[in-house]
């Protein structure tokens, strides 16, 4: 089972693949720039535990949240600094503050550790893996 994107605008969420991969979405002028503003992710699936990696570029440890409620893993930061005025025309590349949700699958282990650390710009937390049952042979019992 893989990580689904929650999207708070539409209740039904879809996989992280679909939305990046529809056509609708991909021809949609703003696909691009609403994207943009989110910091980027990868999702990696391992035998026994997921890896979520955050591109967060100028932020700190400290400006970080990461929070899991009702299956959905968010994720947020806020940088605590004062505001410079500058004579700026445009200025596009200040994140000031982000919000990323994650529904999770069901075989996440909520009640081990989530392991989180962060390191040159980048966000990286370890989830478990629930052990999986392990399915019993079928047995024949004799009868007496």
């Amino acid at each position: 089972m893989s990580l689904i994107k929650f999207n708070e605008r539409f209740p039904l969420s879809t996989s992280v693949f679909d939305t990046i991969l529809s056509t609708d979405n991909m021809f949609n002028d703003n696909f691009f720039v609403k994207n943009s503003l989110m910091p980027a992710i990868n999702v990696k699936e391992n035998d026994k535990d997921f890896v979520i990696e955050l591109a967060a570029p100028g932020f700190l440890k400290e400006d970080f949240e990461i929070a899991i409620d009702n299956n959905e893993l968010h994720i947020s930061a806020a940088k605590k600094t004062e505001k410079e005025e500058e004579n700026y025309l445009c200025k596009e590349f200040s994140y000031d503050s982000f919000k990323r949700s994650l529904r999770l699958p069901e075989n996440i282990n909520l009640d081990k550790n989530i392991i989180a650390h962060f390191k040159n710009g980048v966000l990286t937390m370890k989830m478990l893996k629930k052990e999986e049952k392990k399915v019993t042979s079928k047995k024949v019992v004799e009868i007496s």
